[in-house]
This record gives C-alpha cells, sequence and structure tokens, in this order.
C-alpha cells in the first residue's frame, strides 16, 4: 500500500515501511512541506501495527537530501530553528521501532542529520557525507551526538572543514554499516529490514534501547538498567516461543507478549 504527496511518499512493502523525500529536483532539500512530511510519516509509522521497519531514503540517483533549503532560510531570515524543525528521532520525536537510512547520494547538513539518527545505514557507492554548516555560515548542534558514533577527531574533522567523505570512508570510521552498488541498495535494504522484522519483536526493541544506554549512564547503571529492560522479554510469551520453535523445528510465530 502506498500514499503520495508532492514532498513525500510513504510505502510499506509488506512490514517495511519505506519513507521517502522526493523533491529530486532541488536535491531533496528539506523546505517546510518535505519537513511536515517526514513528521508526518514518523507519526504514520508509529501507528502502523502491521510496519516493523521503516526506511528512510531520498528519490533518484544523486541525493538522499542536500539538507537545509537555502532559499527558503534566505526568505525568512531564519535564525536559531524551532525544536521542530526537523524529526530528530529520540530528541524530538520517538521511534521505537528499527530505523535504516538507505544513503543513495548526497547527505549534506540536514541530510546528514537524517542519516544519523536511524539506527542503521546503508549507502550507495555515490554516496558522500558532509556536515556542511560551517560553508554557510550555519549551525550543527545536532551533531553533538556524533562521537558517540565515530572517532572524536574524525567529527571534528567534519565539522571544522565541512568537507564531504566518501562512502568507503562513512565505512572504515563506522558511520554506515555497508556499502553496496546504488543499483542494489534498494534491494538490500528491503532484505536488511526483512531480516530484523522476522525477528521476535521485543527482543528487537529491548536491543534498539541497549545500545544506547552507555550514553546516559555509567557502566554498572547500564549493566543495571539492562537487566530491567530485558526482564519483560524474557517473561514474554515469545521468550517461550523461540526455544519451542526450535525444538519442533518450525519457524517461530511471534506474538510481541
Amino acid at each position: 500500500m502506498s500514499d503520495r504527496t508532492d514532498e513525500v511518499t510513504y510505502e510499506r512493502i509488506g512490514s517495511i515501511a519505506w519513507l521517502t523525500i522526493n523533491r529530486p529536483e532541488s536535491r531533496n532539500a528539506l523546505n517546510h512541506f518535505v519537513r511536515g512530511g517526514l513528521f508526518d510519516g514518523a507519526r504514520r509509522f508509529n501507528a502502523d501495527s502491521g510496519a516493523k521497519v521503516l526506511v528512510l531514503t531520498g528519490t533518484g540517483d544523486k541525493a538522499f537530501s542536500a539538507g537545509g533549503d537555502l532559499k527558503e532560510m534566505a526568505e525568512n531570515s531564519l535564525e536559531i530553528p524551532p525544536p521542530d524543525f526537523l524529526p530528530q528521532f529520540g530528541r524530538n520525536i520517538v521511534i521505537e521501532k528499527p530505523t535504516i537510512a538507505a544513503v543513495n547520494g548526497i547527505a549534506f547538513g540536514g541530510g546528514f542529520l537524517l542519516a544519523q539518527n536511524c539506527d542503521l545505514c546503508i549507502a550507495a557507492d555515490n554516496a558522500l557525507f558532509a556536515i556542511s554548516e560551517v560553508k554557510v555560515g550555519r549551525g550543527a548542534p545536532w551533531a553533538a551526538p556524533l562521537p558517540w558514533l565515530i572517532p572524536p577527531r574524525i567529527a571534528m574533522e567534519l565539522l571544522l572543514t565541512g568537507d564531504p567523505i566518501t562512502a568507503d570512508r562513512a565505512l572504515q570510521v563506522g558511520l554506515v554499516n555497508k556499502v553496496v552498488a546504488l543499483r542494489d541498495l534498494r534491494d538490500e535494504v528491503q532484505a536488511l529490514a526483512e531480516r530484523i522484522a522476522a525477528n521476535a519483536p521485543l527482543s528487537v526493541a529491548a536491543g534498539k534501547k541497549t545500545v544506547r544506554l552507555s550514553v546516559d549512564y555509567s557502566l554498572h547503571q547500564a549493566l543495571d538498567e539492562a537487566e530491567r529492560l530485558w526482564a519483560p522479554v524474557y517473561r514474554s510469551r515469545d521468550a517461550q516461543e523461540g526455544p519451542a520453535a526450535f525444538r519442533d523445528r518450525r519457524q517461530p510465530r511471534w506474538e510481541g507478549v
């Protein structure tokens, strides 16, 4: 099923939702309508019980997103963007199900932000990543979590130079999970998302939260919080279903309870 607007599309293929920025003539720049469409799409995904994984991408073969629409910013004399200027997963909109960025070209500025926000990132071999704000006098406070993803010196280089790095370099420093040929990007990401969607949903949700515990807690606190987080998973019916399915040599039937 699918729903199309001028700026953003939401399409579900099986249990995988694809949220696509659709301004290829503007390198998928994030104007007012795109930003609203991304928020709407994220909320729709949250409410869609049949959607297990969200994939964020851009239309065309040149740009995931070039970032903010500078023409619009100039016309509006934008100073500090409001908190809801652009979806920031975990900050101004919570998405508990897994998210994947399928980066099909340049990811500059706000495009970099969107890729950074996703749980996983698969890049086409033509992808370029840059925190380009320094070149146009804008700010990038959203990059504060970046040293959690990549080495601090690489984060410093990106922020101070504004220069792009290639998909291969992004893979080397840990910014992306995998680099694939552009022609294979959609199939590769769909397959990855389906592997995630096939797993026990409670375990997937808890796993996503576990990865970030060390950001908010000390080591001992993180371990204690992880025990609390996983206790309901151990007590769930799915925790009994998994071993039973293995014993009976069949596919598990997850209930999410």
